[in-house]
């Protein structure tokens, strides 16, 4: 399942969800690379 995350305040990533994490982040992988940051969610995704 895709899932977008945001790194910082101005970089966002989507990729493969991988987990999430007990403090509330995700991890996602786009190719080889693992990426971890706050989730997106779908009412932010839907105003876009």
């Amino acid at each position: 399942m895709l899932r977008t995350i945001t790194i910082g305040s101005c970089i966002s990533v989507q990729g493969l969800f991988v987990s999430d994490m007990p403090d509330g982040k995700m991890i996602v992988q786009v190719g080889e690379k693992s990426f971890v940051g706050r989730p997106v969610s779908s009412e932010r995704v839907a105003a876009a």
